[in-house]
């Protein structure tokens, strides 16, 4: 999340922005959706309740976007504990 907050304040015309934000060309196997990256962004935002918000807005601001980025983290990091714990 943290590169991706770095790409959308590149901007628009640069290529691997394209790359972040556009649909998958291939084919998928039957049943499964296509899922771009900037579709994993925005459920891992609606995880942290930033869902419906402009995630490119947001990373506008570095401080903001990186309180997010943070919180995301930190989110993967207690739901993953428990495995680490039993496993």
């Amino acid at each position: 999340m943290r590169w991706a907050g770095h790409v959308a304040r590149k901007g628009e015309r640069r290529s691997v922005y394209r790359i972040l934000v556009r649909k998958p060309v291939r084919k998928r196997p039957p049943g499964r959706p296509r899922n771009r990256w900037e579709d994993n962004i925005k459920m891992d935002l609606q995880e942290v309740g930033c869902g419906g918000m402009d995630w490119i807005e947001l990373a506008q601001d570095r401080d903001r976007w990186l309180a997010l980025v943070n919180a995301v983290v930190n989110l993967w990091v207690s739901l993953n504990a428990g495995s680490y714990v039993t496993g």
